[in-house]
């Protein structure tokens, strides 16, 4: 990542980074950003000068299918941690327990409180679980970041990246939650200290907030597009019944005229 991906990415897309100088030299930390793209797991963890553990998605990790293998071995080598999504709470035991240990570890864990990547530039609702929990329990630092245009860089569902996007980071300042040392089974102080982290993202995103999860804004983006494909066929099919009745019509015209005596 350090060696080879993070010089292409530079060359191709030159971007840029700013308050680089927030990320602590050694030590731990939590780093909160936003996610807009599936490119961001490659400019954020390349851009840093320490590594940065993030936890991912456990269908990165199982997909079947070379291009399934591939993802996983990707997601493996920069020691990215699965997480199971399907639980109630979001983020499975296992991968706070894990995310707590890379803290403990003295590392950065890096987390995208949305839980998933927005389906439209816009800012969703930060998950209560994993960041705020971590954050309670280590007492680490938590430094928001925002993306920044990468969703133009590589939109959702597209493998291959647009060039001539020049993406940026923008790191703010470390926030301090150690006044709530102890309070991590709290889920009030949960909601609170998540919120705070999400104000902070948006603040340096410049992104529309919506409170609603990302997950729920996807179902109805979902939802409306499959209405409107709906309404669409009824429309053609009615057109299209139309156009025949017409030219039943003329043709039923026309045989009145053929059958007329001169």
């Amino acid at each position: 990542m350090k060696m080879i991906v993070a010089p292409l990415l530079r060359i191709f897309f030159r971007p840029w980074i700013e308050g680089a100088e927030n990320i602590p030299e050694d030590g731990p930390a939590i780093i909160a950003s936003n996610h807009l793209s599936f490119s961001d797991s490659f400019f954020l963890p390349a851009l840093m000068k320490r590594r940065v553990t993030f936890i991912a998605k456990a269908e990165y990790f199982n997909t079947p299918g070379l291009k399934g293998k591939l993802t996983a071995a990707f997601f493996k080598g920069v020691g990215q941690l699965p997480v199971d999504r399907s639980g109630v709470r979001g983020a499975g035991e296992a991968a706070i327990r894990s995310a707590i240990a890379v803290i403990e570890s003295g590392e950065l864990f890096g987390v995208y409180p949305e839980g998933t990547r927005s389906p439209d530039g816009k800012l969703y609702r930060g998950k209560v679980g994993g960041l705020a929990r971590v954050a309670l329990a280590t007492g680490a630092p938590v430094i928001p970041v925002a993306m920044i245009d990468t969703e133009k860089v590589q939109p959702p569902g597209q493998v291959v990246p647009n060039f001539g996007i020049r993406p940026g980071i923008r790191i703010g300042r470390p926030l301090d939650f150690s006044r709530y040392h102890g309070m991590e089974n709290d889920r009030f102080i949960l909601r609170s200290v998540t919120d705070e982290v999400m104000y902070e993202i948006m603040r340096l995103s410049g992104q529309e907030y919506v409170d609603i999860y990302a997950t729920a804004a996807k179902r109805q983006i979902a939802e409306d597009k499959k209405r409107a494909d709906s309404e669409r066929k009824a429309e053609q099919k009615a057109v299209k019944a139309q156009q025949e009745a017409e030219k039943k019509a003329a043709a039923e015209l026309a045989a009145e005229k053929d059958e007329k005596p001169e």
